[in-house]
């Protein structure tokens, strides 16, 4: 496997859900983590909203997605949409 190959089998990828897809060709999708207080030590749900870039407007919203890190699209794109996992009932 080249050095390139590599470089983009080990490119972060999250799972979140897609909270707007009002915008074209881009979502915005929530990811949710577990950290656990210092102090307390209670694990506290922590939340991050990240754009992604979707070339054929296939996320919607309520969509669980994953999304993979890639080189910056737009000042707030830097994440690509892999696929849809799950779509609401």
């Amino acid at each position: 496997m080249s050095e390139e190959q590599e470089a983009v089998d080990r490119r972060r990828t999250v799972v979140g859900r897609v909270v707007s897809d009002k915008m074209d060709k881009t979502l915005s999708v929530l990811v949710e983590r577990r950290v656990q207080h210092p102090l307390y030590k209670k694990y506290v749900r922590r939340t991050t909203k990240f754009h992604a870039h979707d070339e054929s407007n296939e996320g919607r919203e309520g969509d669980l997605v994953l999304i993979g890190e890639c080189r910056p699209v737009s000042k707030t794109k830097t994440w690509r949409l892999i696929e849809v996992l799950e779509r609401p009932a």
